[in-house]
C-alpha cells in the first residue's frame, strides 16, 4: 500500500505584489512518478523550488513524511534535484561529479567510489567514470546529473524540465529510460514540465496549474478524457470546443443546443441546470470523416447515436503516420480531424475543398461547465 510522502497544505508564495502560487493543497504518494504541468509562469517551478527548500512559502506548510519542512534548509531535506541545465562540473571527471555530494557529507573515499559506480550503473553509464563532461553527449550528461542526485539515496527526486535541453529523438528515448529508472529505484519522482506529451507519457498522476492555481489532479488518461475545465481540455492535447446551451439533462442522456453544430447528443447526463451555457469538447481523433452524399452517414436520433455535421475540407497536413484535416462548418468554425494513414487500398482520401460529413459518437464529448 502506498502512503502520502509529500503534502502541500494551503501553500502560497508571493514575490512582492505578484502571487506565484495561490493556496495550493496537494498530496503526492510514495513511489509515484508525479508531474507538475502547466504553461510558463503558472507557478509549477516555484512549487518545486519550495519543496526543495530554495524558496520559503509565504503561507501554508510543506510536509515530507509527515514532518513540516517549510523552514528547513535544502541540505537537511530528504530530497535531491536535477536541474534543467544539469549543472555538472566541467573540470571534474564523471565519477567525481557523481561522488561530489557524498564528499561534502564526509563519506569515506572508498565508499564514495563504490556508491558512485553503483549509481552510474543504474543510469547505464558504467565504465564512463574517467571521462569529462565535454566528452559526453547531452543525454549522457543528463544521466550524470541523475546519478549524482540518486547516489545520496533521497526519498524524493525532483526534476526541473529534465528533457527540455535534448533534441526531439533523444527526448523520446529518455522518456522511456526515466520511467524505467523510476520503477527500478522505486523512489518518488516529481517532474516539472510544460510539455503535455512528456507528462502524459511518463507520469502516473499529473497536477495541472494555471496562474498559480491548481486546476486538476488526475491520471494522464483522466486528464485527457475527462478534463474538468476548458483550460485543462485546451491545454492537454488538441480539442474541438462547441459552445451551447444545456437543453435536456436526464440521467441517461443529454442534449446541448449549439448554433454551429446543431444539437449535440450525449449518452450520459451532465448534472447541470438546463438553460446554462456549457461546452462540448471533442478530441480530433474521435471524429470520423465521410464523403458527402445526399444522405448523412450512419446516424440515430436517439442519444446513443452519432452526431453528424456537414463541412468542407479547408486545410490538410500530412505527418506520415497520420493526417490532420481542418474542416469548416457553419459560421466558419474550423474543426480539426486526425485520421491515421492506414495501409489499406479502400481508405477514403479527401482533398482541399471537398464537401464532407463529420460524425462522432454520443459518448465522445467531454462536457465542461466552465
Amino acid at each position: 500500500m502506498t502512503h502520502p510522502i509529500i503534502s502541500f497544505q494551503n501553500v502560497s508564495k508571493r514575490f512582492g505584489k505578484t502571487t506565484a502560487v495561490d493556496n495550493v493543497s496537494l498530496t503526492i504518494n510514495e513511489g509515484e512518478f508525479f508531474s507538475l504541468l502547466g504553461p510558463s509562469g503558472c507557478g509549477k517551478t516555484t512549487l518545486l523550488r519550495m519543496l526543495a527548500g530554495f524558496e520559503m512559502p509565504t503561507e501554508g506548510h510543506i510536509l515530507i513524511d509527515g514532518k513540516d519542512v517549510s523552514l528547513t534548509p535544502p541540505n537537511q531535506r530528504p530530497v535531491n534535484m536535477v536541474f534543467q541545465s544539469y549543472a555538472v562540473f566541467p573540470h571534474m571527471t564523471v565519477l567525481d561529479n557523481v561522488a561530489y555530494g557524498l564528499k561534502m557529507d564526509g563519506v569515506p573515499a572508498a565508499e564514495r567510489r563504490d556508491r558512485a559506480e553503483e549509481a552510474l550503473g543504474l543510469v547505464q553509464l558504467a565504465g564512463y567514470g574517467a571521462r569529462k563532461p565535454d566528452q559526453l553527449s547531452g543525454g549522457q550528461r543528463q544521466r550524470v546529473a541523475l546519478a549524482r542526485a540518486l547516489v545520496k539515496k533521497p526519498r524524493v527526486l525532483l526534476l526541473d524540465e529534465p528533457l527540455s535541453a535534448l533534441d526531439a529523438k533523444l527526448r523520446d528515448a529518455m522518456r522511456s529510460e526515466l520511467t524505467s529508472l523510476q520503477q527500478k529505484v522505486g523512489i518518488t519522482f516529481i517532474m516539472v514540465t510544460h510539455d503535455q506529451d512528456e507528462a502524459l507519457a511518463m507520469a502516473t498522476r499529473c497536477a495541472v496549474m494555471n496562474r498559480g492555481l491548481l486546476q486538476q489532479v488526475a491520471t494522464p488518461s483522466d486528464l485527457y478524457e475527462f478534463p474538468n475545465s476548458r483550460f485543462v481540455a485546451d491545454f492537454i492535447g488538441s480539442v474541438n470546443m462547441f459552445e451551447g446551451t444545456l437543453d435536456v439533462d436526464e440521467p441517461d442522456h443529454a442534449i446541448i443546443a449549439t448554433t454551429e453544430a446543431g444539437p449535440i447528443y450525449l449518452d450520459h447526463g451532465v448534472t447541470g441546470a438546463t438553460g446554462t451555457t456549457v461546452w462540448a469538447a471533442v478530441r480530433p481523433e474521435k471524429i470520423e470523416m465521410h464523403k458527402r452524399t445526399d444522405t448523412p452517414p450512419k446516424v440515430d436520433d436517439a442519444p446513443e447515436g452519432y452526431n453528424v455535421i456537414a463541412g468542407t475540407v479547408r486545410h490538410l497536413v500530412y505527418l506520415g503516420s497520420e493526417s490532420i484535416y481542418e474542416v469548416e462548418i457553419t459560421g466558419g468554425k474550423l474543426i480539426k480531424v486526425v485520421r491515421p494513414n492506414l495501409t489499406r487500398w479502400d481508405q477514403e482520401d479527401f482533398v482541399i475543398g471537398e464537401a464532407v460529413w463529420l460524425s462522432f459518437h454520443a459518448c465522445s464529448p467531454a462536457v465542461l461547465l466552465s
